[in-house]
């Protein structure tokens, strides 16, 4: 089932609204930045091979900076085996094959700053990959040596050792110990893996991994890199005593002393020129604990979860965006906005389902989604999301309104979520998500390869998809694209800073000014509503029903 295509209103003159002069210019770059994530296998394919590259990524580099964000997140691209899409890292401090070389990442960094956009790479520290030199060694060395010591590896329970040091359950389903086979051939120790077992968890307690990553940082640092997207930040540190049973996680989740590691890897990025920032991939429910990674001595910024998680509900959103702003604001740093990434269904899926609301280990494939529906409200949230105060992040594809991909063969998957939860379909994991990006043509690959490209995209794409290239989009006034593109240009005249809500909103509203000159409003009850203030439209998600109905799921910018 294809969205329908829905139309926005004129943008007016951007001089109409005035935000009060707030220091942005002198605040650092992430405070209000736009924020475009680049799934690299996904995006662009330069070589023909099927899979997204550096090459591919630099010839759509003019793209982004037409679409008006001011800084790119990469998804990992170090050498990796690619057991899980390269969170799964051999050599930090080298690129992957599949993606191209180091001098092609020096390149590409190079060529974005001279287009105004900052590059944050992806680091990985909680774990590493099988095939690392430094835990290949450990294999080879035996029990009790130095090797192993950087990472979990730990004698079994039971008799002959046969059972796992601890019964804890794994992010990706299934254990989280493996034995090995010892140099001798004899059945030996097991080794921690929180994720898959391609994926050893480094021991954080010991100084050799510490000094490894404050080196890692350096490395990109030194190659122009504006900061670093931290992965699972807050599971580094385990408890050393590995209590046999942990349902709640607390032996490997926000323990006191990963706090040293931030306040570590801030002085190496404050020891640089320029502005370098420090973002973290947090999952805490706890505010106050969530709020201590933002110590001015620690990260710079914290992914906003709770708000990508909230259902489309007024009542809900409003109480996210203020308990956001308040932590933010008690936390002294800026707050987040993000509607997807590459590990959650796409916005328009998951606006279009009964249940807006999402959880990342319960999601609902397979359920029924109104894609039209879905996609009018992903075009509402857009705006409401990028009217908050603070950064915006922007997944590829989020611009041109795609959909989550659920009928992928079973035999394409690559997720190793998908096989560790036992191929559980109403599970398939995070594929239907990093289907790559259709750029132009009707017909696979629409762009994201050469048409004399040798092989077809890693995922298949859809065939309605021919509807949603950007050439197609770019051509239309109405498109998500041409709305994204508006908004992140007009974004950039709001600033940091805070909002005033309107007092008598209807029921199902959300409406609220930044400034003197500017008012957003959003409409999520199931009936038109009247504007609930005067103004010039900047910019609407949909056509306004007469010039002062808003139509149900419908934003509207208003110069006021």
């Amino acid at each position: 089932m294809t969205p329908a295509r829905q139309l926005t209103s004129p943008v007016g003159q951007e001089s109409r609204f005035v935000v009060p002069e707030t220091g942005e210019r002198e605040l650092p770059w992430w405070r209000n930045a736009a924020i475009y994530q680049i799934y690299p296998r996904s995006f662009a394919d330069g070589d023909g091979d099927g899979v997204g590259d550096l090459a591919g990524l630099l010839t759509r580099l003019p793209y982004l900076a037409e679409l008006g964000v001011d800084a790119i997140w990469i998804n990992p691209w170090y050498a990796s085996p690619q057991a899980d899409a390269g969170y799964d890292v051999a050599d930090y401090r080298a690129i992957d094959p599949l993606f191209g070389s180091l001098a092609d990442a020096e390149e590409l960094i190079r060529r974005a700053h001279a287009l105004g956009i900052r590059v944050v790479i992806d680091i990985v520290p909680n774990h590493t990959s099988d095939q690392n030199p430094w835990f290949q060694a450990a294999l080879a060395a035996g029990p009790g040596s130095p090797e192993r010591a950087r990472f979990w590896f730990r004698p079994g329970r039971g008799e002959d050792g046969e059972l796992a040091p601890t019964e804890w359950h794994g992010f990706f389903g299934g254990p989280t110990w493996t034995r090995i086979t010892e140099p001798d051939g004899t059945p030996g120790e097991w080794y921690l893996h929180l994720f898959a077992p391609e994926q050893p968890d480094f021991n954080w307690d010991h100084e050799d991994v510490r000094a490894e990553f404050e080196s890692v940082l350096r490395f990109w640092f030194d190659r122009g890199a504006d900061g670093f997207r931290i992965d699972s930040a807050a599971l580094l540190v385990k408890d050393a005593a590995l209590p046999v049973q942990d349902p709640d996680e607390r032996a490997f989740t926000d323990l006191e002393a990963v706090h040293d590691v931030y306040r570590s890897w801030r002085r190496v990025a404050e020891s640089y020129d320029g502005a370098r920032v420090l973002i973290g991939e947090v999952w805490l429910p706890d505010a106050e604990r969530l709020a201590r990674y933002l110590r001015p001595d620690e990260m710079h910024t914290v992914f906003n979860f709770l708000y990508l998680e909230c259902a489309w509900d007024a009542e809900r959103l409003r109480a996210v965006i203020d308990d956001t702003l308040r932590f933010h604001q008690e936390a002294g740093a800026p707050p987040t906005w993000v509607l997807s990434n590459h590990d959650v269904d796409r916005v328009v899926t998951r606006y279009g389902r009964e249940d807006t609301s999402f959880a990342i280990y319960a999601r609902q494939h397979g359920r029924p989604v109104d894609l039209a529906r879905g996609s009018r409200r992903a075009r509402a949230a857009a705006l409401l999301t990028q009217a908050l105060p603070g950064s915006v992040y922007v997944y590829q594809g989020e611009e041109l309104g795609l959909w989550e991909v659920e009928d992928i063969p079973d035999a394409l998957r690559q997720d190793p979520m998908w096989e560790r939860k036992g191929r559980n379909p109403a599970d398939p994991g995070r594929d239907g998500c990093r289907v790559p990006l259709p750029w132009a043509g009707s017909e696979q690959p629409f762009g994201f390869s050469a048409p004399d490209a040798h092989r077809e995209p890693w995922l298949p794409q859809p065939e309605a998809w021919k509807e949603y290239t950007v050439e197609a989009q770019a051509a239309d006034a109405g498109s998500m694209l041409s709305l994204y593109r508006s908004a992140l240009r007009l974004r950039r005249v709001l600033g940091d800073g805070d909002i005033a809500w309107l007092a008598g909103t209807p029921e199902g509203v959300l409406a609220f000014r930044r400034g003197e000159g500017f008012a957003c409003v959003v409409n999520l009850s199931t009936e038109s509503v009247p504007l609930p203030l005067a103004g010039t439209v900047l910019l609407a998600s949909d056509e306004l029903r007469g010039e002062t109905d808003l139509p149900p799921d419908t934003a509207v910018w208003l110069s006021v």
